[in-house]
């Protein structure tokens, strides 16, 4: 029975980059005799042009129906001036809710041809190979209460909530510890006990979950302390694990480790690893349509939905030394050109992936 794959390219540089790994989707599918259908919907400001909506009903049935989804990249200017609730970028949380994907994973890898792109020193990130485990559904982005009043003297208040029960914390833990297990068994939990109530009791769980992870070595860190770490000794760490607000700054912050933020993909999984997939970047608006955009975090972010939802990890490995091989070519997007490099486009790096990968 062949397997379905729910593409959602979205907004600003979304449809293409999409198309570049869609192209990479379909040789594998064709090499590795895979068995994939392909469908396609909107979501974001696309899907609000269309339905009024930043994800309609429709859309989230069929991707509850298919076995992974693969999504571009959401928003832009031209929906700013909407309802903070039919926003595009509402459409993303209300789908890894829906979908209950609470984990998710962002790798920070520096590829050794890209160690001149990155903006630290390339001894000081050359081998760098960081997994941060993000929790997806819960604290801050999705708390209540929140919004804007107005106080007793005229003035406007705005508020968020940062909430964590002891389960949404026990099993972000556990995917930590997991990852951990089968890399080099270190995790650091990042938080910010001294001061945060949420984070006191995400300490006292991450302990209480370590018991049962006694080959795993675990260390905790503020999260000031570990932004400040990542720039000053990136490689001290193998896996994070943190929640949704400080997840999202410090695996951003990481990218810039590995050369750009237009390397890296993620995986954003459920309790039985179906997942939805998509780049760590934004829709960059101001390139969208200009044919510039890296579409490599798209391509690998399809290797990483081959390895964790259908367990492919050959055909995953195939991608990954198909993209090392281009980057041996010296092709490189304007994110992450040096001196002596030869530009391409975005169609340009796609092509050069699927025929590398042709040659594997």
């Amino acid at each position: 029975m062949s397997k379905q794959i729910l593409i959602l390219p979205g907004d600003g540089i979304g449809p293409e980059i999409m198309a570049e790994a869609v192209k990479v989707l379909e040789l594998v599918n064709s090499q590795f005799a895979l068995d994939f259908e392909l469908s396609y919907d909107l979501i974001g400001g696309a899907a609000i042009d269309q339905h009024g909506v930043p994800l309609a009903d429709a859309t989230l049935a069929c991707a509850r129906a298919a076995d992974a989804v693969l999504l571009g990249a959401v928003g832009g200017p031209k929906w700013d001036a909407l309802d903070r609730a039919i926003r595009p970028e509402k459409g993303l949380l209300k789908i890894r809710s829906e979908l209950k994907l609470f984990a998710n994973l962002r790798p920070a890898i520096l590829y050794p041809q890209l160690a001149e792109a990155s903006s630290l020193k390339p001894e000081v990130v050359s081998g760098l190979d960081i997994l941060i485990v993000r929790e997806l559904t819960g604290g801050i982005y999705f708390g209540a209460p929140r919004g804007i009043r107005t106080l007793e003297n005229g003035e406007r208040q705005g508020y968020n909530t940062l909430p964590y029960s002891e389960s949404e914390i026990r099993r972000i833990a556990r995917v930590g510890f997991e990852m951990a297990r089968v890399r080099a068994r270190k995790l650091c939990s990042v938080d910010k006990a001294n001061v945060m109530e949420s984070s006191q009791l995400w300490r006292e769980v991450v302990e209480e979950v370590a018991k049962d992870y006694p080959d795993v070595e675990l260390s905790h860190m503020y999260v000031d302390n570990a932004a400040m770490q990542l720039v000053r000794a990136p490689k001290q760490f193998d896996v994070m694990v943190t929640d949704n607000l400080f997840g999202d700054i410090l695996s951003d912050e990481a990218s810039m480790l590995t050369g750009s933020i237009g390397m890296l993909p993620s995986a954003s999984l459920d309790a039985h690893n179906k997942g939805m997939y998509e780049p760590c970047h934004g829709s960059a608006p101001d390139i969208a349509g200009q044919g510039i955009a890296n579409p490599l975090a798209t391509i690998l972010s399809v290797s990483m939905m081959l390895r964790y939802s259908f367990q492919r990890s050959d055909a995953a490995d195939a991608i990954e030394q198909a993209v090392s091989r281009v980057l041996d070519q010296g092709l490189r997007t304007g994110d992450i050109f040096c001196a002596g490099n030869v530009r391409v486009g975005t169609q340009e790096m796609g092509d050069a992936v699927v025929a590398a990968l042709g040659t594997l």
